[in-house]
């Protein structure tokens, strides 16, 4: 028996190693068996009824090892720690694993480590054994036998004293064996390469989101074929990367390089596998003044390969752009869950501000994943916060010029980005323009209900309809609370809901608490922390305004005024009386003209320093102040009545009508079902 030691200490060996931890070393012991030409590579295993492993050991049919050579394998082990890299080789996946490094990891996982090898020793094979133990790695016994023990090459290390459980093997290991070897794999499948776990072959498909085989590339004016394959995978290939393979004719890898679209910032895992004959003699490493380049124009500055990696380049992009898509999706959605994204108020901007920085964060994201990497929270929010200003500003171009200086962009990118904003400004235009459209169209449309008697409009079926859909004649950013028949119990507990989120049994103690609002609304206003409250009460077309209607909506104030929860200091309540004339008693122009010392139009009521007002208006009124507000833009949008209605020949249809297009204003909340069925 021979006895050596290797040049550092097992303190120093250590040292180098501590980058490695069990998944990593359990790798390099396969590698280890590919580098010695090998194509099966089998895991076996074993575990006691607490699911500790009594036995592992990795076994391979390669070359073994040549026991004569150990001096060799085990004493130039550097003492240097730069000198040891957890790395592949840059543009070939031959000899993975260098100095017999991978061997002395297996500290990591157990305290003992034996390789018993079989080696073609001249024209004999050969058998013999190597121990090493975990207290001293600097120290090894190899062993000769006899007689060979197999009748072929090949090697099996067996692992003593385990440290790691079945578990950590099967949920940890072996699933960062399958990122670790996948492309490796695909990459040697002709040559049927292989992993094996208890007999069983290692599947690594579970690892394929996306695969392709038939791409066909041709270079017309030379008549060059290549077949191209291409894999997107779900996980990281760990120091792999994503990248191109060049085979040739004989399927056997010439060279390898990274694709276009690494350290991109996103999860889009990728393998092309590019085959052709005019990689045979291809020099991967020539310039453009090189013989073989003149002669021949195998190199890469060569039109055929030129085309091909234009080709290749275009095809992956194109797969990324839905996955990139998909994935900033998720992202936008992470966000909210996270609070990453502003909070918005009301409907408006729920409804066009919130989806167009959604979708300018996902172009962003599509454009260039990097800006949003290595970002703590802080920075996410206070990234997106004023990506929302910009938005809301004419400084969008400024922003691609900056993201352009910090990130370095490649043209294609340049133009994506450019486009991005482009698109952006343009949408938000056009869905402007479209929500005005549709709120004169609804504008025309109650106009008629009011005016035209033809129509047969009642207050209930269709003045009502229409205004619960298109409060926003009252005040934008407004939440519906009621809308027809509640009573004051019911209305209390969804206001209850609205404010608080919390669905309590409310009961008002007052003689007119089963009246019924006919719009009761709320808006909470983050600026001066003020709760906003309107009632609307809507009279018949033929119905005129006088002192019984006003004596009504005094009945729903002093009900109000009555409820605590109704009166917060904070809370102010607006009630509207609604019709199209007033009557001859003069009682409300008399009413108007007692309060007209506020300074407020159509104000018939004030009360506790302004915070509950009562007004009574005509619906000439109303529509007069539609006008006014949007006739600029009526004005420069050119819009006709004539595009806007269409000739609907009862009331029914006037009401489906208005709430069917984008004006319409939802409730924010989703107040649940109390208990008698009603929501």
């Amino acid at each position: 028996m021979m006895q050596s030691n290797v040049e550092i200490t097992s303190k120093g060996i250590r040292k180098i190693l501590k980058n490695y931890n069990e998944k990593l070393a359990m790798a390099e012991y396969i590698w280890n068996g590919f580098d010695a030409k090998a194509n099966k590579i089998n895991i076996d295993y074993s575990a006691n009824e607490f699911g500790q492993l009594d036995t592992l050991s990795i076994s391979d049919n390669g070359y073994g090892i040549d026991l004569g050579e150990l001096t060799s394998k085990f004493n130039p082990f550097y003492e240097s720690e730069k000198s040891v890299k957890i790395s592949s080789p840059k543009h070939t996946s031959i000899m993975h694993g260098k100095n017999g490094v991978g061997r002395l990891t297996f500290f990591t996982f157990a305290h003992i480590a034996k390789w018993t090898t079989t080696y073609q020793k001249k024209d004999e094979l050969a058998s013999g054994s190597i121990q090493i133990n975990i207290d001293s790695l600097d120290n090894y016994q190899p062993k000769f036998f006899k007689k060979p023990i197999l009748n072929k090459t090949g090697t099996e290390v067996s692992f003593f004293n385990i440290t790691i459980s079945k578990q950590d093997l099967e949920n940890s290991i072996i699933p960062f064996l399958t990122c670790e070897f996948c492309w490796f794999l695909e990459l040697n499948k002709s040559k049927n390469y292989s992993i094996s776990i208890n007999g069983e072959t290692l599947d690594f498909t579970k690892n394929i989101i996306d695969y392709q085989d038939d791409i066909e590339i041709h270079y017309e004016p030379s008549d060059t074929k290549f077949r191209v394959k291409y894999i997107q995978w779900s996980e990281s290939l760990h120091k792999e990367f994503s990248k191109y393979y060049f085979l040739n004719e004989s399927e056997i890898e010439v060279y390898k390089d990274y694709t276009t679209l690494n350290k991109k910032g996103d999860e889009f895992f990728h393998s092309v596998y590019i085959k052709s004959e005019f990689f045979n003699d291809f020099n991967f490493n020539s310039n453009e003044d090189d013989t073989q380049t003149k002669l021949f124009g195998k190199a890469k500055s060569s039109p055929e390969y030129k085309y091909l990696i234009k080709e290749v380049n275009k095809f992956i992009r194109e797969k990324r752009k839905p996955f990139l898509r998909v994935y900033a999706s998720r992202l936008v959605e992470k966000y909210e869950q996270d609070g990453i994204l502003p909070i918005y108020e009301n409907e408006w901007e729920k409804r066009y501000k919130k989806p167009q920085l959604e979708e300018t964060l996902i172009g962003l994201y599509e454009a260039q994943p990097k800006l949003f990497t290595s970002l703590n929270t802080d920075q996410k929010r206070t990234f997106v916060r004023l990506l929302d200003l910009i938005l809301d500003s004419n400084e969008r171009e400024s922003l691609f010029k900056i993201i352009d200086e910090v990130v370095e962009l490649d043209a294609e990118e340049r133009e994506d980005l450019a486009n991005l904003f482009k698109t952006s400004r343009l949408n938000r235009v056009i869905e402007t323009i479209k929500l005005i459209e549709d709120r004169y169209k609804t504008f025309y449309l109650l106009k008629d209900l009011v005016f035209n008697p033809d129509l047969k409009a009642n207050e209930v079926d269709h003045l009502q309809k229409l205004i619960e859909s298109h409060y926003w004649f009252f005040g934008e950013q407004y939440r519906l609370v009621t809308a027809a028949e509640p009573k004051f119990d019911e209305a209390l507990r969804r206001y209850h809901y609205l404010l608080y989120k919390e669905d309590v049994d409310k009961k008002v103690q007052h003689p007119n608490k089963y009246k019924e609002m006919d719009i009761f609304a709320c808006r909470q206003n983050i600026f001066n922390r003020k709760i906003e409250n309107i009632v609307i009460e809507l009279k018949h077309p033929n119905i005129k305004i006088g002192r019984n209607q006003y004596i009504q909506v005094d009945k729903y104030l002093e009900t109000i005024l009555s409820e605590p929860e109704f009166n917060a200091p904070n809370m102010s309540w607006e009630f509207y009386l609604i019709g199209n004339e007033f009557d001859r008693s003069d009682f409300i122009e008399r009413q108007i003209e007692s309060n007209a010392n506020h300074g407020i139009p159509s104000l018939i009521h004030w009360h506790d320093k302004g915070r509950v007002k009562v007004y009574a208006k005509k619906w000439s009124e109303i529509f007069t102040d539609f006008e006014i507000k949007h006739n600029f833009l009526n004005e420069r949008l050119k819009l006709e009545r004539e595009q806007l209605t269409n000739e609907l020949q009862n009331a029914k249809e006037v009401v489906e009508s208005a709430q069917e297009n984008t004006a319409v204003q939802l409730s924010e909340i989703n107040i649940p079902t109390s208990k008698n069925g009603k929501s």
